[in-house]
């Protein structure tokens, strides 16, 4: 006999679309909360791309992860031109408050 959960109005049904979808979803960020985060690195504004926030100056990608932003430099992917944060740091040396 199969487990059910006690959230399954229906047992019946096919929810392998539902829960498909469920999987692709991407948590958003509060608009709110997106509009005052910025880039720890150039303080440049954030958007949201996917399941990653991007900075509008240099484009430094930011995970989130469980729903929550993870604004750690040393947790950025880089753009795919740059080899090195170090090389960033030089590209955007003008945008880099000191």
């Amino acid at each position: 006999m199969g487990r059910r959960t006690v959230t399954d109005p229906n047992p019946t049904s096919d929810t392998s679309s539902d829960s498909a979808s469920n999987q692709d979803q991407v948590p958003g960020v509060d608009a709110e909360l997106l509009n005052i985060l910025v880039c720890p690195l150039t303080r440049s504004p954030l958007r949201q791309e996917g399941a990653e926030l991007v900075a509008t100056v240099g484009g430094l990608r930011y995970p989130i992860r469980d729903g929550i932003p993870v604004l750690l430099v040393d947790e950025a992917t880089l753009p795919h031109s740059v080899t090195s944060l170090d090389d960033f740091k030089q590209r955007f040396a003008d945008h880099i408050p000191t």
